[in-house]
């Protein structure tokens, strides 16, 4: 099939089938993100056909997201390697590929080990897309293919749960949950082909390397931490468990010495130490996880709750999340009307925002005897979503503006690396205060909407403080002058 082939971008150029190229960008982009959602409203009926562990199904979720955070930095510089398009094109085939082997999974283990592939996929197609778009639109036309990513993620955060629950609804030819991976399959092929007749055939460089090592270094003390919590709850704790989560330490330290290393001899870095001697860079990371902390988690454990505590089906259940989402896409917009101005007040807002709506749902989860009420959930749930919405695009902002003008592309795809191994870590600690809590009271209870609720009231005590938390912790910070900052575009929160 004949694609374009372009070495250098004309400013004034219009590539002919740009739009055309775009939509493939979109589609592979809008499928990857709402992959995301769309799991959530499905973990339950994944639980119920494996009869798959707390543990187990904890890690279809987490697994995804921290293959994608180890995956996503050099998946990047691959791009540079060998071309974007190529990269771009690959990272698609393989997502749709991992799509397919989650859909066809004949086992919980299967699934999880489909969902790695989802994540390698999903890593190598992100970065591409919007170093895509300035080779194939003019300066005048940029601004609106930029305002259509963002558009295609606020309409997946939206969508994904309700689409997760009309699919297993649906029960397509008596397949359950497997369509909301299998639909991506088709999807995944029109963009590929798409992609290889209209994107333009970026050439990358040879010369650049990739740190191999520092990804294995970080996957082990990454990993450390992870297994133990998420699987130490159903082996009762061992002090192995503990053991590994201590080694992580000089695991991590081993990881910093590498990449010193590195640095001296000038080989490539997973992470540029140029960035770990910038605290104020650190500092802003540390709260980019914090933010992040508390998201995957609280949707794991709120469908649990709703479907299997309070016997929603999964289109219910999608549905009831809608209002977060909304408040989410309507405060996006909104903040990018805003642009960096009153960057520190707005993270403090927005994080408080978050932290109230999350404490205001348990005054609306049933007590005993008492039926769940979803519209009572959907206020706090759109507040929490408006804060999200509202923090996310200024926190970002921040950081990066704190960044000197050459780490900068590297300071944005750390931050979504960042940002990714906040959530898989948020997820593991939710996961083990949801399941441990519940695992205590189910036994020999009385009224399991009350057990449920009283797990998921100790879950959210996590993401409560780590929202307030931002929300004092910003002002370490030194606020960006206006123009200062530059903008990156972190994943979905959900």
């Amino acid at each position: 099939m004949k694609a374009f082939k372009m070495t250098e971008a004309k400013p004034d150029a219009l590539l002919p089938g740009r739009w055309i190229a775009m939509a493939a960008l979109l589609v592979a982009g809008f499928m990857n993100l709402i992959d995301v959602t769309i799991v959530n409203v499905a973990l339950p009926s994944m639980k119920d056909a494996f009869a798959a562990t707390d543990s187990q199904i904890e890690w279809v979720v987490a697994i995804y997201i921290l293959t994608f955070a180890l995956f996503l930095l050099p998946a990047g510089r691959m791009g540079d390697v060998f071309g974007r398009r190529r990269m771009f094109i690959a990272g698609v085939v393989v997502f749709t590929i991992g799509s397919a082997l989650c859909g066809l999974a004949p086992s919980i283990g299967g699934l999880v080990a489909a969902r790695v592939l989802q994540g390698i996929g999903g890593a190598m197609m992100t970065p591409q897309t919007l170093a895509i778009v300035p080779a194939i639109f003019p300066p005048k036309e940029r601004g609106l293919a930029f305002a259509l990513f963002g558009l295609s993620a606020g309409l997946a955060s939206v969508t994904g749960p309700v689409l997760g629950g009309l699919l297993i609804g649906a029960d397509l030819w008596g397949m359950d949950w497997r369509p909301i991976f299998l639909v991506n399959v088709p999807v995944g092929v029109i963009a590929v082909l798409a992609a290889l007749r209209y994107v333009p055939d970026l050439p990358g460089s040879s010369g650049l390397k990739i740190d191999f090592v520092g990804i294995a270094l970080a996957a082990a003390a990454l990993m450390m931490v992870l297994f133990p919590l998420i699987e130490g709850r159903q082996m009762g704790w061992p002090v192995w468990c503990f053991l590994m989560m201590i080694a992580a330490l000089p695991m991590a330290a081993l990881f910093l010495a590498w990449e010193r290393r590195q640095a001296a001899r000038d080989g490539a870095q997973l992470l540029p130490v140029s960035l770990l001697k910038n605290p104020d860079f650190v500092w802003g990371s540390g709260l980019v996880m914090l933010l992040f902390a508390g998201m995957p988690g609280f949707f794991l454990v709120f469908a649990i709750t709703l479907q299997t505590g309070n016997g929603l089906t999964p289109l219910q259940s999608g549905l009831t999340t809608v209002p977060f989402s909304l408040g989410v896409l309507l405060a996006s917009i909104a903040s990018g009307r805003l642009g960096i101005r009153w960057p520190r007040q707005r993270i403090t807002i927005g994080a408080l925002m978050l932290s109230s709506g999350m404490f205001a749902l348990r005054y609306m989860l049933p007590e005993a005897g008492e039926p769940l009420s979803r519209m009572a959930l959907a206020g706090p749930l759109l507040f929490a979503g408006i804060g999200l919405g509202t923090a996310i695009s200024p926190l970002f902002q921040t950081v990066l503006a704190n960044v000197s003008g050459r780490d900068t592309g590297s300071a944005s795809g750390a931050l979504q690396s960042f940002q990714q191994v906040g959530a898989a870590l948020g997820l593991a600690i939710m996961g083990e205060l949801f399941f441990s809590t519940l695992g205590a009271q189910i036994p020999g209870a009385t009224d399991v909407h009350a057990v449920f609720s009283h797990a998921l009231l100790m879950a959210l005590l996590f993401n409560t403080v780590t929202f307030a938390s931002v929300a004092a912790l910003i002002w370490r910070l030194p606020e960006p002058q206006l123009g200062a900052g530059q903008v990156a575009r972190p994943a979905p929160a959900e």
